[in-house]
């Protein structure tokens, strides 16, 4: 469908993040092999559009200093804002007006929304009119920092991969790329005087035996830097400390309190090996750190992170209590000691940036014991952490989690989408966050918020089709928060442009998430029926839905869903999203089997519990455990969660005894009916049937649920787990059950000890 139509029938204008103010006026202008782009105050503007106007249009876009169609010009007269910009198209020229070179690149790409959407396209596209809608378009941001994060110390991004990320995010008016080179799992800049960082440190051995990592040379660095100038996107380096630092504590142990050699991270979570505060040689291989990055990194703010920091060994290392002492850093009412110490960490880390005359800008926790000089808060455990710093006349950046801005996670219904973090953060819950919080605005302090920011942690973004698949459309909506003045905002006309934004990812080969039907209580895709029944469907946001029943792929083509399809029997439901271009999302398969009531069995003097049986070893899958014959060690579990807990513990994840087990017994199922079953465990067995079949994949937030009919009473179950580390997920960790949704119940409820026998 031609989205210049629909945005005409719809009176509106394709601009994303929505301007300021916009006039649309009669006629088109029309790119063609005659136009020029001219500009004596931003001649490297006008090259870079000329270059990209030219590799769509095949055109070869000639540029000047002056008299060409498209003209670009600065003037301190015009009263705009920085960054702002005035654009005018008319059918014989288009003029922008900025107060600033980065105005006239936003106004350019404006002025590219107003074309087709293959102007976007990296190579020639033939047959196109090459028409922009006129339009007169005052703008100016909300806030300075618009930022988008990269963790690409969970998974690695290739050169080009982040290079396409800055391209994209510029395109809607980004200008901060917030880059997370250092983790436990990873540390991903060359430090050239401390070589193991990136010859040890940026390397794992993942549980499967297969080596992970990679970095970046200090002049592949300096390459993403220039690349993001050139787009006047700022790049903001992220060294965390004094937590997340294993893959520093690995490549030089003594960095760490214990000065104990350990192995590469290769699972998630919050480690507590740390840098060791109380060593004044931690301190100066920050310095040296820091030192070599100030060439790379010309911004103002350093990201020091500062999060998730566990104490514990603090709490017995000596040089740390000798610290402590020594800087009078005592518990009181608000604070321990430790936090005090982490406090007095962060601050020496400021002294230390001050020295090269940089900011200093890290998580919330930095404001446990204390905020530092001139130091700049992110705010990602909710708000309260930006609100406490305005509040103290420090600058924030607003990235709550749960808010909106972290998006590792749900877009859409957890049973359906692929693996993502646990929260929910469907499109609209971004697009409707605002950034300034009620008290801040109150008490006059907006001022003190910077802006917004999106993080992308990629601990389950495996590859560059995923991440983009998680961060699109959602920064889309991103951009008009951190650029949109409220007023301009309005959902139903953004719905309408996100169509047309995504058909541009279309024209660069870029992946993105399309709304998958969903069942309104919660998706399924093995059902159960016992008699005639209907199936709903909805969407995170209104496209139409086309099925069929006959085990075809569905398209555009397909039957139309418009009310709950009926079944009688055993079915094969395919059901997709179709946008208005054309592109169709996903294909869900949902399976429908017609089921009597499973009978129960009847017991002489069960016992509570299960059979329960373990043998040690790294496996894989379910199907390994089949094949072991010898070493099994039988006894009983009381309840399910003892199937997970046969050994300890440990964050770390150092030297554990991986294992695979089997418990067998009997679920009573209190009332008749069709039952719905979750869980994260390897395999579920009910009545001699596999409900669930996790497989290989990552065992978290289980994605197939299926359902049984049950006649009330004892039944045949089996559970099968393996603690092992999949994609960096530790099953140990899971605190995994059974889950069970009754008939025509809405939530689910965990299996308990009461309902195990023997």
């Amino acid at each position: 469908m031609n989205y210049l139509l629909t945005l005409l029938v719809a009176g509106l204008l394709n601009i994303t993040p929505a301007p300021v103010e916009a006039v649309r006026t009669d006629g088109e202008f029309e790119i063609t092999k005659h136009t020029v782009i001219s500009s004596a105050d931003a001649p490297e503007v006008a090259e870079f559009f000329a270059e990209k106007i030219g590799k769509s249009t095949g055109y070869k876009i000639r540029t000047s200093t002056r008299g060409g169609q498209i003209e670009l010009s600065i003037s301190a007269s015009a009263g705009l804002p920085e960054e702002g910009y005035y654009l005018e198209v008319t059918p014989g020229k288009v003029t922008a007006v900025a107060s600033d070179k980065a105005g006239l690149f936003y106004a350019m790409q404006t002025f590219l929304q107003l074309l087709p959407p293959q102007i976007e396209s990296l190579s020639k596209v033939k047959g196109v009119k090459w028409t922009a809608q006129c339009a007169r378009v005052t703008d100016y941001p909300r806030f300075k920092w618009r930022g988008f994060h990269l963790d690409v110390c969970r998974h690695f991004m290739s050169m080009d991969a982040i290079k396409r990320q800055i391209d994209i995010m510029a395109s809607y008016k980004i200008n901060t790329m917030h880059w997370h080179l250092t983790e436990d799992q990873g540390w991903r800049i060359e430090i050239k005087k401390y070589p193991r960082l990136t010859e040890v440190g940026a390397w794992r051995t993942e549980f499967d035996g297969s080596v992970y990592g990679g970095f970046y040379t200090q002049e592949q660095a300096k390459e993403i830097v220039a690349y993001a100038a050139e787009r006047f996107v700022t790049v903001i380096p992220e060294i965390e400390l004094p937590g997340h630092t294993i893959a520093a504590v690995v490549s030089y142990p003594e960095l760490s309190c214990d000065g104990e050699q350990i192995n590469p991270s290769y699972s998630w979570g919050v480690m507590d090996r740390v840098l060791c505060p109380g060593n004044d040689k931690v301190f100066e291989f920050i310095e040296g750190v820091f030192e070599e990055l100030i060439p790379i990194f010309p911004s103002v703010y350093y990201h020091v992170g500062g999060d998730e920091c566990p104490k514990t060994r603090w709490k017995v290392c000596p040089k740390c209590q000798a610290r402590i002492k020594a800087e009078g850093l005592f518990a009181d009412e608000n604070h321990t000691a430790e936090e005090k110490l982490q406090s007095y960490c962060i601050q020496r880390v400021e002294k230390i940036l001050d020295k090269f005359g940089k900011k200093l800008i890290g998580w919330d926790e930095i404001l446990e014991g204390g905020l530092s000089g001139e130091a700049a808060v992110m705010s990602w455990r909710g708000e309260q952490g930006g609100i406490a710093a305005a509040q103290m006349h420090h600058y924030v950046v607003m990235t709550p989690s749960h808010e909106g801005c972290y998006f590792d996670s749900y877009q859409g219904d957890p049973k359906a989408e692929p693996l993502g973090f646990g929260r929910y953060i469907p499109l609209k819950k971004i697009y409707d966050y605002n950034p300034v919080p009620a008290e801040l605005q109150k008490d006059g302090l907006e001022k003190y918020v910077m802006g917004v920011q999106a993080c992308n942690w990629s601990e389950y973004m495996y590859d560059d089709d995923y991440r983009d698949y998680m961060l699109f459309p959602r920064g889309f909506a991103l951009s008009e928060v951190a650029w949109s003045q409220l007023s301009s905002k309005n959902w139903e006309d953004f719905s309408v442009r996100v169509n047309d934004a995504c058909e541009r990812l279309d024209m660069r080969g870029v992946t993105y998430h399309i709304p998958l039907p969903e069942q309104p209580d919660g998706s399924c895709s093995n059902l159960v029926i016992t008699g005639e029944s209907e199936i709903a469907f909805t969407t995170t946001r209104p496209e139409k839905m086309y099925y069929t029943l006959d085990g075809s792929e569905p398209d555009g083509n397909s039957t139309e869903y418009t009310a709950p399809i009926k079944v009688d029997g055993n079915s094969l439901i395919k059901i997709c999203t179709v946008l208005p271009s054309g592109k169709k999302s996903m294909v869900r398969e949902i399976k429908v089997e017609k089921q009597t009531l499973a009978p129960a069995v009847k017991l002489e003097n069960p016992s509570n519990g299960l059979k329960f049986r373990k043998v040690y070893g790294r496996f894989l899958s379910a199907s390994e455990l089949d094949k072991v014959k010898e070493g099994w060690i039988e006894s009983t579990v009381t309840e399910l969660k003892q199937i997970e807990r046969q050994e300890p513990r440990q964050n770390n994840m150092q030297d554990v005894n991986f294992y695979g087990a089997v418990a067998e017994g009997y679920i009573n199922i209190s009332e008749d009916g069709v039952w719905t079953v979750s869980s994260d465990y390897d395999q579920v067995w009910i009545d001699g049937k596999k409900l669930i079949d996790n497989g290989t994949e990552v065992k978290r937030y289980s994605r197939h649920d299926a359902q049984v009919a049950l006649e009330k009473g004892l039944h045949e179950i089996k559970v099968v787990f393996i603690s092992n580390i999949i994609g960096g997920h530790a099953t140990a960790r899971n605190n995994t059950t059974i889950q069970m949704r009754r008939p025509g119940g809405k939530g689910f409820h965990a299996v308990n000890a009461d309902q195990l026998y023997r």
